[in-house]
């Protein structure tokens, strides 16, 4: 089973990071919530990046609530307050209605696949 899946299925959030050309790649994978968003919080936390560009993929996010909202915004606030961009890829249905519903969709760029959020 892979760890995506696993995290899915448990309840629990995983967060694995990655950089594709100079992009940093936040792969979730769960529920993000105000039992997770610490995980999500700490990986964001770029350092030594002047311009941090950040595409945060929530195809495999299950839940969101409030908490991950209130990371969502507030990486956008310090990343674009840094000279940088954060770009949101592939919600699923119920995350992706849960951004809509707060307006978070008409702040943060969201894209439909990975691949859209990374071409500049």
């Amino acid at each position: 089973m892979t760890d995506a899946k696993h995290a899915e299925q448990s309840g629990v959030l995983s967060v694995v990071a990655a950089t594709t050309d100079g992009i940093h790649v936040l792969t979730l994978a769960g529920e993000l919530d105000h039992h997770t968003g610490d995980q999500v919080r700490q990986a964001l936390h770029v350092t030594g990046d002047v311009r941090p560009r950040i595409v945060i993929d929530l195809g495999h996010v299950t839940f969101m609530d409030s908490s991950g909202i209130n990371i969502l915004i507030t990486a956008f606030k310090d990343v674009t307050q840094a000279g940088g961009w954060l770009r949101l890829a592939a919600p699923t249905d119920s995350v992706l209605r849960v951004l809509q519903l707060v307006g978070v969709d008409g702040l943060i760029e969201c894209h439909p696949t990975l691949r859209q959020a990374l071409t500049p």
